[in-house]
């Protein structure tokens, strides 16, 4: 089995540890949701979707609450939403997407990330022709929900692919995917056929695809897991192949 096969096993036993990162992550798009467009969902797309994120994760109502009320103090500084990009071990393209109160501390603690792991910080920008930025949902699709007719439905809103994957439970979930632009036309879409949305996210798709040894892997992963476990990491994609 070997170290690839143990460093594995430990992911899998820090992933309770990372439903506390969600949470504080959520807690963040709620914060600067309330802040960009006021505490009401109804008339908030971004709040909206960060309430229905905190839904598929199982967040507490109350720290959903407890999130608005803490961005309706003005007195509380808004987060700065920053993008970090460069290579980890082995060739890997990592993106990070960062939410932080202090941006010093921030690129400090990203940028010590990868010197560790034998990885390079590089320049706003470097990576995209690596990345291209979709809108992205997820759903139950219902029994007696016929997705050809769904799928042609949604065309006019924006809808690219709509596809079935299976989740960490191996239940079908079914993903509609659009351009980055369309994210709203789309979830308003959605939300008018009654669809209610496991997840709704701008998410980074990898063009092309970086393949490693398995033992190089585990050089990525360190890095994966450094960057995923800091506070103001929101987000980290990669172009290494699965």
């Amino acid at each position: 089995m070997g170290r690839a096969f143990e460093f594995r096993k430990e992911r899998k036993f820090k992933r309770w540890a990372k439903m506390a990162v969600q949470f504080t992550r959520i807690g963040k798009d709620i914060v600067m949701a309330v802040k960009d467009s006021g505490a009401n969902p109804e008339t908030n797309s971004r709040l909206r979707t960060a309430m229905q994120n905190a839904k598929a994760v199982n967040m507490p109502k109350d720290r959903v609450e407890a999130a608005i009320k803490r961005a309706s103090d003005k007195s509380l500084a808004n987060y700065e939403e920053l993008v970090y990009e460069g290579y980890a071990a082995h060739g890997v393209a990592v993106l990070i997407e960062t939410a932080t109160d202090n941006t010093n501390r921030t690129v400090a603690n990203i940028r010590s990330y990868f010197n560790k792991t034998n990885g390079t910080l590089g320049k706003t920008g470097s990576l995209d022709f690596v990345f291209n930025r979709k809108s992205i949902f997820r759903f139950v699709p219902a029994e007696d929900l016929d997705l050809e007719e769904l799928e042609f439905e949604l065309i006019d809103a924006g809808l690219e692919e709509l596809y079935v994957e299976a989740d960490e439970e191996g239940n079908d979930i079914a993903v509609a995917q659009g351009p980055f632009e369309n994210f709203g036309s789309l979830q308003k879409a959605l939300e008018e056929k009654g669809i209610e949305l496991k997840s709704s996210k701008l998410e980074r798709i990898a063009l092309s695809h970086h393949q490693v040894t398995e033992e190089q892997a585990v050089d990525v992963l360190k890095l994966i897991d450094k960057l995923e476990e800091d506070d103001d990491v929101q987000a980290v994609y990669h172009n290494m192949a699965e």
